[in-house]
C-alpha cells in the first residue's frame, strides 16, 4: 500500500518491491492492490483519512490480510 500526490499513487515502487519480494520467496498479500493517488487531497491537515473510498479499500485489504 502507497500514497503519493500523483495520479497513480506508488504503483511504480510497488511493482519494483514485488518483483524482490518474489525473488526472495517473500509472502506478499497479492490483492486487493492499493494505490492512493492524489493522497494530498484525501487527508486532513492532521494526517486523518477523508476519502471514504479510500477507507473502503483500505478495510478490503486489511480485511484480506487478516483472512492469509
Amino acid at each position: 500500500m502507497g500514497a503519493s500526490p500523483g495520479m497513480l499513487g506508488t504503483s511504480r515502487a510497488q511493482y519494483q518491491l514485488r518483483q524482490v519480494f518474489i525473488f526472495m520467496n517473500g509472502k506478499i498479500l497479492n490483492r486487493p492492490e492499493v494505490f492512493i493517488g492524489a493522497a494530498d487531497k484525501k487527508f486532513d491537515d492532521k494526517g486523518n483519512l477523508t476519502d471514504e473510498k479510500t477507507r473502503e479499500v483500505i478495510g478490503k485489504m486489511l480485511t484480506a490480510l487478516v483472512n492469509s
